[in-house]
């Protein structure tokens, strides 16, 4: 067996986790199932490896290359097949609105309803019923982050002002990844919530996940939700969208945020019924034993799959748990923010290098936010057993000298 033909073995098992019936061209069946993916299907430029099917009619196409080859380049080749659909087949769009090119351990994803379109890696396929639902909106995600209205900053300080107008251009120039540093005491949850509902409420964004690293932070952040006032119609966020703080391993279909943490997701994208609560009480930054450790391997859940989230948000993600939870981030084919308070220049190469507002610690005290701080003891022979002050013969040391020289 050849690499392209061991490449397509991967592709064709991942497309039927997926959802999607593959077929070949001579016993092709378009209503044998909601997606269908027709290999070697001809097209008026020469074969594309696999013609994807939705509801009876074309939707996208699937370039074929063996594990290892670059996929720099091949979306060009994807896309000449997208625009030579034979005029007698039935098609959403022409050219046809989606194109994958994938080696079976790599797929990229071009959607071409939107702005500005451009391929983007993602963890596997899409199901058939979400590419349905992108070529059905009147506007794609990034389309709506480049026309969000004017933010409402009557209740905002300036710095989180700043943090969410910068975030929202850097979303609206489709950057992936945006990182986001602002002091303890700064108001950095309650800017990320006012983030979430203008996505929601705005950006077309159907759900946000909200990582917290632990399950005390996660009520933290829920208390955040609760208390938030719409500055559009008064509603409390809770009362116009559900929230929901994961303590189970099922996601509600109805949920517009999703608070949980990076462990409990994992448990979930395992397949797993139940998680161990006392896992969630600890940071798993704080436990483990080295800042370098190998990724988690994740796989496939079609119980969760990689269209579940618009946004994920990533709290805390200086705590490097992106080391050793890497695969879960990426799973997703979602925009990553995460929040920092001392993100380290790891932190700031994990996001690109896009650090959308920085925020420190200083400027914080400059501008009068009470932020956070922390007490250290020094030991030392003269903290632990004292010392004696030694004088001249009958002569007086007033109180103020004797605690200048203690100091010394």
């Amino acid at each position: 067996m050849n690499p392209e033909d061991r490449a397509r073995q991967d592709i064709d098992r991942q497309l039927g986790q997926c959802g999607w019936a593959v077929q070949d061209k001579g016993q092709m069946n378009i209503s044998a199932a909601l997606g269908v993916a027709v290999r070697e299907f001809p097209m008026l430029t020469g074969e594309v490896d696999y013609l994807l099917y939705v509801s009876g009619k074309a939707i996208g196409v699937l370039e074929a290359k063996p594990k290892g080859h670059p996929l720099i380049g091949v979306e060009t080749q994807a896309s000449k097949y997208s625009g030579a659909l034979p005029p007698a087949v039935p098609a959403y769009k022409n050219p046809l609105p989606f194109a994958y090119e994938s080696t079976g351990a790599v797929t990229q994803f071009t959607n071409l309803l939107e702005p500005d379109a451009r391929s983007r890696e993602v963890f596997t396929f899409h199901r058939p019923e979400e590419l349905l639902r992108l070529v059905s909106l009147d506007a794609q995600v990034r389309g709506k982050l480049k026309a969000l209205p004017a933010l409402d900053s009557s209740k905002l300080w300036s710095v989180q002002k700043r943090a969410i107008e910068n975030l929202e251009r850097s979303l609206a120039k489709n950057n992936p990844r945006s990182l986001i540093q602002m002091a303890t005491g700064s108001g950095k949850t309650f800017t990320a919530v006012n983030a979430c509902y203008r996505l929601i409420k705005f950006g077309g964004a159907r759900r946000v996940l909200f990582l917290v690293d632990r399950s005390n932070l996660g009520r933290q952040t829920y208390r955040e939700f609760q208390q938030f006032i719409s500055p559009v119609n008064a509603y409390k966020f809770t009362d116009e969208y559900h929230v929901q703080l994961l303590n189970s391993n099922t996601v509600a279909p109805t949920s517009k945020v999703v608070i949980t943490t990076i462990q409990r997701l994992y448990s979930v994208l395992k397949g797993e019924e139940e998680f161990d609560e006392a896992a969630d009480e600890q940071s798993q930054f704080e436990l483990a034993t080295s800042l370098v450790k190998e990724p988690l391997p994740v796989v496939y859940n079609e119980r969760i799959a990689i269209e579940a989230f618009d946004f994920v948000i990533v709290d805390e993600c200086h705590r490097s748990i992106y080391n050793l939870w890497r695969q879960v981030l990426d799973y997703f084919d979602s925009f990553l923010i995460g929040l920092s308070t001392t993100p380290t220049a790891q932190t700031i190469g994990f996001f690109n290098n896009n650090l959308v507002m920085e925020y420190g610690h200083e400027q914080a005290v400059a501008d009068g936010v009470n932020v956070g701080f922390d007490v250290y003891r020094i030991r030392t022979r003269i903290t632990e057993q004292g010392a004696t002050l030694e004088g001249e013969p009958g002569r007086f040391i007033p109180r103020r000298d004797r605690r200048t020289r203690s100091k010394r």
